[in-house]
């Protein structure tokens, strides 16, 4: 029997170009990271969200790998709001008794308090009567005679946040909120502000519980006499402390700093092993195959916390930034959701060509989008272009004033597969790209935690899948990473003009019109007024 003399990693050569650092980034060493986040929720109540320990346990994990690595690791902590709603109801208790369905007849507001309250329906300041401009509950003085304490406030959407309405309804005595739908425009026009909506109070501002209805159910509320209704909600909503983890590598120059990322935190409802324990674990592995290459340009990692709380870590790290320290990043790739189980090869449309959408990204996201789109047709691979929503952490980086060129690979989340993706890729037409989007089946193993056994099983026929996750999608889309940072780690001129031998005040001025991102413009967040 022959021996093999093993090389140190220590010594071993650096992983320092896209063929190397695709070889040594494995699935097995990708679904290790993975395996790893799937125990740590087994051990922390099923979740990984940002405030629990199931998140600090991921945090501790990630930072443990990187320090060993030698990577210059940060843990930035923020504070921020939490909130998780285990369960509501809603009922009318006079006159007459009826009881509500959520999701069909009433939402609960996202922050809303927790509690039981019951008592009469109180309409505050509603304008009925088209255009049905509206600024009810947005001024203490709004409940200046009228007698909302101890009972219900039933305001109408407009104007100012529902966390205002519900915060000054509770200041005036109220048990408990209503917000209707503004009912401005046209049902067939505007259906948005007719129907029923998801509202958020934006944090923990108030302690009364409170649901949305539609336009109609809120008009029918108002005009009858001596309504009664009982609110009941099962909630935590208060401030936590989460963090962001940062590693950069100790060489590379830091004027020209490369940086990639990916969300660290699931919702509470599950592990979150696609979204997004797919792209955190990707680029862990990609960071620590790496770890030994001596870059032309400095690479920062960062994992985000609270990004299901609507991009709250990397908001919050942007927004820490210096106009220098700004200036001094060439270009952002953020990897959230990559490997879904009913997969598209979503590549950001950094030049807007589907024209769709959001318009294209900062100047420099074009060639971002071409780089990825070689590595697909090098390997005879189809791609769609992903717009550029804001949904995901890449949306500080291109706000205005920001200015980053960014981009990065997104398998898809609730939308439906059309049937020409199907042809592309696989999988099954009419089913979510994930069907486990932010529930307790994203996860090791879904269908023991409630997804579709005859979904996944058809998907099972196309698709091989590890739990919630395609492991061909998750394979290529690592190497895809692997490829754009090991890529940028030595040359950024393609997107920034910058060079080994160019300094940044002689590259050319970014300045292409960036993607506005709304503020409710996030999958995962809620309209907040």
């Amino acid at each position: 029997m022959s021996t093999v003399a093993l090389a140190n990693p220590a010594t071993a050569a650096p992983n320092d170009t896209a063929n190397k650092l695709t070889r040594a980034v494995t699935l097995k060493g990708v679904l290790d990271h993975l395996n790893s986040f799937q125990h740590i929720a087994n051990r922390n109540g099923g979740t990984r969200a940002s405030g629990t320990p199931g998140y600090d346990a991921s945090a501790n994990y990630v930072a443990r790998k990187l320090r060993a690595a030698g990577y210059r690791v940060t843990r930035q902590k923020f504070d921020f709001p939490y909130f998780e709603a285990f369960g509501s109801s809603f009922a009318q208790v006079a006159p007459g008794q009826v009881s509500y369905v959520e999701g069909t007849d009433y939402t609960l507001l996202e922050y809303s308090g927790d509690g039981v309250a019951q008592g009469t329906v109180v309409p505050v300041d509603l304008n009925l009567t088209p255009p049905r401009a509206s600024t009810s509950g947005c001024e203490a003085s709004d409940f200046t005679g009228v007698d909302v304490v101890g009972k219900i406030a039933l305001m109408q959407r407009g104007t100012c946040g529902f966390g205002d309405k519900v915060a000054n309804a509770e200041a005036a005595g109220a048990i408990g909120a209503i917000i209707m739908n503004q009912g401005n425009g046209t049902p067939q026009e505007n259906p948005d502000r007719f129907e029923l909506f998801n509202g958020t109070l934006s944090g923990p501002v108030a302690t009364i519980p409170g649901v949305a209805v539609s336009y109609d159910t809120g008009a029918a509320f108002s005009t009858t006499a001596g309504l009664a209704v009982r609110i009941t909600a099962d909630t935590i909503s208060e401030v936590r402390s989460t963090e962001n983890v940062v590693a950069q590598t100790r060489e590379g120059r830091t004027d020209n700093v490369v940086m990639a990322g990916a969300h660290l935190d699931s919702v509470p409802e599950g592990p979150g092993i696609n979204d997004n324990g797919s792209g955190s674990a990707a680029l862990l592995e990609v960071a620590l195959q790496m770890a030994e290459v001596k870059p032309a340009n400095a690479v920062r990692f960062a994992w985000w916390g609270a990004e299901e709380a609507n991009l709250l870590g990397s908001q919050y790290y942007v927004d820490q930034l210096t106009e220098r320290q700004v200036d001094n990043i060439a270009l952002y790739l953020n990897f959230d959701m990559i490997g879904s189980p009913n997969y598209v090869f979503g590549v950001y449309d950094g030049d807007d060509s589907a024209q769709q959408g959001a318009g294209p990204g900062p100047e420099g996201s074009a060639e971002i989008e071409a780089l990825f789109e070689r590595f697909f047709a090098a390997r005879e691979l189809p791609t769609v272009p992903s717009d550029f929503t804001g949904r995901s952490d890449y949306g500080p980086f291109i706000a205005a004033g920001i200015d980053i060129p960014s981009g990065g690979l997104f398998t898809g989340a609730e939308g439906l597969k059309t049937e020409a993706e199907a042809a592309l890729f696989g999988g099954v037409a009419g089913a979510a790209y994930d069907p486990c989007y932010h529930q307790r089946c994203d996860s090791k193993k879904p269908v023991v935690h409630g997804a579709d056994a005859d979904l996944y099983r058809e998907l099972r026929g196309s698709h091989r899948l590890w739990g919630n996750v395609s492991t061909f999608a998750l394979d290529v889309n690592s190497d895809a990473v692997a490829t754009a940072v090991i890529t940028y780690a030595f040359d950024t001129s393609a997107v920034n003009g910058v060079s080994k031998s160019t300094d940044r005040a002689a590259a050319k001025t970014r300045s292409a019109p960036v993607a506005e991102v709304a503020a409710d413009a996030h999958g995962h967040g809620h309209p907040w007024k």
